[in-house]
Parts: C-alpha cells; structure tokens; sequence
C-alpha cells in the first residue's frame, strides 16, 4: 500500500535499524509485554515519553520531534521531519487517544539480528506477533493510538527505545501514520463490504475494498494480529487483480482501434481518498493533452472490463509509463471518468 501506509521520510531511519515487515522467522532470545501486562510504573514511562510526541506532531512542533530523537536516528531528521509534515492532514480535527502498547525487550540479543515478538494479552485468548529485521539489543515500545473524530482519523504507530545515553529515557526511533478512515468509513465496514463483493463475484472490487480495511486497522506493516490473519485468509480465497495482469483494454471513439496494456493496479491513497491506481503502456504521446486523453481513455477502458470498480471507489489514478519510466498521471473522480 502507497501514500503513508508507512511515513515514507522513515525509511532510511528504519532501514538502518532494519525495522522492515517479515515473516516466518525464528524468535530470537526476545520478549513481549502487552499493554495490560506491562508493570505501571513502565507503562506510565512510556506513555509520559510518547503523549508529548503525539502532541507534537498534530501541532507540528518539529523542534519538539527532533529534540526527541535516538542518537541512531539523528542523522535522518530531514527524512524524518518530512514524514512529520506529510502526516499533519491526519491528526486534523482529531481527538487523540491511545489504543494500545507493546513492550519490547531484545536485551538478550547477542547482536543486531531479526526478532519475532509474540505479544499475548492477559487472558491469553489473543497473541499478536511484531517482526522486526537486523534489531540491536535493548529495549524497544510500540505504541498506537487514533486522531478520532477527524475526517480521516488518522492512526498514529511510535516506535519508541531506551537511550542509553541518557538513563535508558524512551527517545522517538519512528513514526508511522495512516487514514483510518476513508469517505467517512473505518476499516471493519470495508472488511464487511469486501465480502459482500466476494459474493457477488466482484473480485476486483472485493480485493481493494479488503485492501483498503488492512490500511484503516493499522498504521504498521509489521504487525500481525488474528484478526488480520482472518483478514488475508478471505483474501487468498479471491481471484487477484495480480492474476490478470497484463490486462488488455481497448480505446473507444477516437481511440477505436487502439489498446493499452495494464501492468499494475493498487489502492491508491494519495489523495486520501478510496482511489484506484493503474499503471498502463503509453503509445508514447508527448503533447500534454493528448496524453491526458490517453490516460482517460485507459480509465474509461478499464471501467468497461471491471464496471463495479465506478460504484465502489472515489476515483482512479492513471500512470502512463514509457521506456520504464513514467511519462504522466492524472486523477479523476469516477463521476468524471466517461462511460
């Protein structure tokens, strides 16, 4: 998933610490507390650390961030300070709350190395799994909380570590915001309509509606719950977009004759919107107009192969692409997509 799935500003930071999605690995010397676990005096450290930061990035304090920083994570603040600015459309108009934490000890690590976490709640009904690739020793937080109330109610993930530099203090190593909703609806509602597509032999539709509900139940990647398991079981029952691929669409009036190739398609939440993205072979046009009337016709072409898609969604993304690289995009609501 694009747009801030992951603040993408983090990367290098995240990188360099490894903090990537995995799976299948061993656990490796490593533990995990859940929120109703951790001792109160640790949990009250970590909140005392994180409520400020994410207070600071609804107000777009970025001395407050910067000043918050683990030393390994100082020599990214550009990167950083960018994902902050980009997530600000999030946190408007929201009330924010925590929703949960994790503790993360990897103190035992011999060295930098992947690490599975399995988080089991008090009653042990539910376990939750974060892996995180090539981790240092020490000790690690991961909070989550939600901007409700806001147009998008943006979800907001912290990653937090013991500086060691300074009395084991819990110092900002990432920050990863996402939309929790879309168009005034929240995950679960699109899980639900999802598998109601599904019945209905919508598959195109159905794939990016569940699409959509992964993005809105959390801000991270690296995180597994049952309930997503649940999630990415339904959506292995479904045809993939992926399997069509390249998908053939054919012009219509003045491109009668003419077909494009579809190479790719996504969720596409640039706009924060409940977009669509495809990615298609340009003929190669150049005049600025004419490849708008390409990338339209491509759009009115793929909404002719799938027509759900222009019931289901708020628009789509065109990305001409020629000699590999991309030549042009446009966005168009699917009311102002022709027929």
């Amino acid at each position: 998933m694009g747009n801030l799935s992951i603040c993408r500003g983090l990367l290098s930071f995240l990188a360099g610490l490894g903090i990537l999605a995995l799976g299948g690995m061993p656990a490796r010397a490593v533990s995990c507390l859940t929120q109703g676990t951790i001792p109160g005096p640790e949990r009250d450290l970590i909140s005392a650390a994180a409520t400020p930061l994410a207070g600071a990035l609804a107000a777009q304090n970025l001395d407050a961030l910067q000043a918050a920083l683990l030393p390994a994570a100082v020599g990214d603040w550009e990167g950083i300070r960018a994902a902050a600015q980009a997530a600000k459309v999030l946190t408007a108009g929201g009330t924010f709350a925590w929703r949960t934490s994790y503790l993360l000890d990897a103190t035992d690590l011999k060295a930098a190395g992947d690490a599975q976490f399995f988080c089991t709640n008090t009653d042990s009904s539910v376990t939750v799994t974060v892996n995180l690739r090539s981790l240092p020793p020490g000790r690690y937080a991961l909070v989550i909380g939600d901007y409700a109330g806001g147009p998008l109610a943006g979800q907001l993930g912290l990653l937090l570590g013991q500086d060691a530099t300074q009395n084991n203090r819990w110092k900002l190593g990432g920050i990863f915001a996402r939309e929790g909703a879309l168009g005034g609806h929240d995950g679960i509602w699109y899980w639900v309509r999802g598998r109601n597509l599904a019945q209905k032999k919508q598959n195109w539709s159905a794939y990016f509606s569940y699409e959509a509900a992964r993005s809105l139940l959390l801000p991270v990647d690296f995180v597994a719950t049952p309930n997503l398991d649940k999630l990415n079981s339904e959506v292995q029952q479904l045809k993939q977009p992926t399997e069509e691929m390249p998908l053939s669409v054919a012009g219509s009036g003045p491109f009668t004759g003419i077909s494009w190739r579809i190479t790719g398609a996504r969720l596409d939440l640039s706009l924060h919107e409940a977009d669509l993205g495809v990615t298609f072979e340009s003929t190669g046009v150049a005049d600025a107009v004419a490849a708008r009337q390409e990338a339209v016709a491509v759009m009115t072409g793929l909404l002719r192969a799938h027509p759900d898609l222009r019931d289901n969604f708020h628009g789509l993304w065109a990305y001409a692409m020629r000699d590999g690289k991309q030549s042009f995009a446009i966005e168009l609501a699917m009311k102002d997509i022709p027929q």
